[in-house]
């Protein structure tokens, strides 16, 4: 564990200014046992107070200079810790308050131990007075990351990182395209460390497939994801549904018969009243008792896109006007296991970051199971999560019994300290009560057992979808709770989906 938690302390004096200029307050080289830990260490430090940064990249330039003299064994070993570095810079995101707590956390055990070492060594030459003195003069080191305090009208390092944080959302869903951005700026600030996201929906809304895009969302931002199945569905379900998404197809004959697909229009566009230059060039209008806005039937909605079947969808300019529009896929072959790995590889390679996705069966899951093999992972193999996702609280197994409600409201209070705990963002679902599934969209009042799960999330969604919405392919949600912004309950964004092919979200519009 020295040896990992000493090789993340060099790792974050090379690549985070924001942790180099924090923990240089506390500082003390002598709590380092390795001597490759302490030279990088001295380096960092140098540079910072040259340039007042990290080094960066520039920690090469600088091994280079200074590797002279040193021995075989000790070049190789600095060269070990840094060939690691490249994964970080790629990555892109880098959990500095996590890294803060556990170099405090470490301070304090070495400033322990060499006490420790001071008293066996005065009693062991027969010094009492001398070990009873170390004992009544020893203070810790740096104070405990729990009980620090700050002035937060004074330290510039807290309010900066306090609003850079509230900058950069973990996962990032597109905001530069036209027919997805809406999506983004509807939830990307919401997507941030120390988060706790929620989704709500009835039985069978999409929950777990909504889970499985942000979780592969977070992969393609740069996070570490760890995607805890608490027994809603069994692994081979779990592996499928990534397979498919990633391929963009079933392995269900039925659905590869060539699918009817949403896309992104424009009401201008489809009752031909947009003159703007942008605007594709369409093979005529539809009717004006046609138009989407009036459309309320899946089978109405094919019979025209049928007819009109030379009509090219328009998202080109910022005054669109947001509808759906269905175009006839491909036929194609059932999805093979041979097909799914490769794919799978493929995007891996692309995507060079951990996903873990760990199954449980249903009610015996819990929070402290999480965090304990969360632990296990940091220590085995250096898994540090940004984003953790939980398919679904409802589900997890309770730590102690007590009336039904209150287990609840217990573990939506563990999952707000996890994500306190590791810096990092939380997000799970939670089913709607009864009552939901007449209405057409979700409200505050539609919570399952305890209204209490509300005060503990920093955010949480409805999923809302009627029968007709759902074969189209159209799904809207709007905003519950949200801690950190405004909202309304009646602010809603639309997303278009296909289930079938694995994709929950193909495109956004309001």
């Amino acid at each position: 564990m020295d040896d990992f938690i000493e090789r993340r302390i060099v790792t974050g004096l090379i690549v985070s200014t924001d942790y180099i200029r924090a923990v240089n307050n506390f500082w003390n080289i002598s709590f380092l046992e390795s001597t490759s830990a302490k030279l990088l260490s001295v380096w960092c430090l140098e540079y910072f107070e040259t340039y007042n940064k990290s080094p960066g990249k520039d920690i090469e330039g600088i091994f280079l200079d200074k590797s002279k003299g040193l021995s075989r064994d000790k070049i190789d070993d600095i060269k070990e810790i840094l060939s690691g570095l490249s994964k970080e810079y790629e990555r892109g995101q880098f959990n500095v308050n996590y890294l803060l707590d556990q170099t405090r956390v470490y301070f304090r055990e070495q400033g322990v131990k060499k006490l420790i070492r001071d008293i066996n060594s005065y009693l062991s030459s027969g010094n009492l007075v001398e070990s009873e003195k170390a004992i009544n003069e020893y203070s810790p080191p740096i104070i405990s990351g729990e009980f620090q305090s700050i002035n937060p009208f004074t330290n510039v390092l807290a309010v900066k990182r306090a609003f850079e944080d509230a900058q950069k959302p973990l996962i990032q869903f597109p905001i530069n395209k036209p027919d997805m951005k809406t999506l983004g700026e509807f939830w990307n600030g919401q997507l941030v460390r120390e988060g706790l996201v929620a989704l709500l929906g009835p039985e069978k809304r999409g929950k777990t497939f909504m889970l499985l895009e942000l979780g592969m969302r977070a992969k393609a931002s740069g996070c570490n994801v760890a995607f805890f199945q608490a027994g809603d569905m069994s692994e081979n379900q779990m592996v499928k549904r990534l397979c498919i998404y990633l391929s963009r197809k079933s392995n269900v004959p039925k659905h590869c018969e060539g699918l009817w697909l949403p896309e992104v229009d424009c009401v201008y566009n489809q009752d031909n009243t947009c003159i703007r230059k942008e605007r594709e060039k369409n093979e005529g209008a539809l009717l004006d008792e046609d138009i989407p806005e009036k459309w309320n039937n899946y089978e109405k909605l094919i019979n025209v896109c049928k007819e009109n079947n030379a009509h090219i969808p328009c998202r080109n300019c910022k005054k669109m006007k947001g509808t759906v529009w269905l175009k006839k896929g491909h036929s194609v072959k059932p999805l093979t296991w041979k097909e799914a790995y490769k794919n799978a590889k493929s995007w891996q390679k692309k995507h060079n970051k951990s996903f873990k996705l760990s199954t449980y069966p249903n009610n015996t899951l819990t929070v402290s199971e999480i965090r304990t093999l969360l632990n296990i992972w940091e220590k085995q193999e250096e898994f540090i999560p940004d984003v953790v996702i939980i398919d679904y609280a409802d589900i997890l197994a309770p730590e102690s019994k007590q009336e039904f409600r209150h287990q609840q409201n217990k573990i939506w209070q563990e999952l707000r300290r996890l994500s306190q705990e590791k810096h990092c963002l939380v997000i799970t679902a939670t089913q709607a009560s009864a009552s939901s599934y007449g209405k057409r969209s979700l409200e505050l009042s539609d919570f399952s057992e305890d209204k209490r799960k509300y005060s503990h999330v920093t955010a949480m969604y409805g999923l809302n979808q009627d029968e007709d919405e759902k074969k189209i392919g159209i799904m809207r949600i709007n905003a519950l709770v949200i801690r950190e912004d405004e909202f309304s309950i009646t602010n809603q964004v639309t997303i278009l989906q296909r289930l079938q092919i694995g994709r929950p979200f193909l495109g956004s519009y309001k």
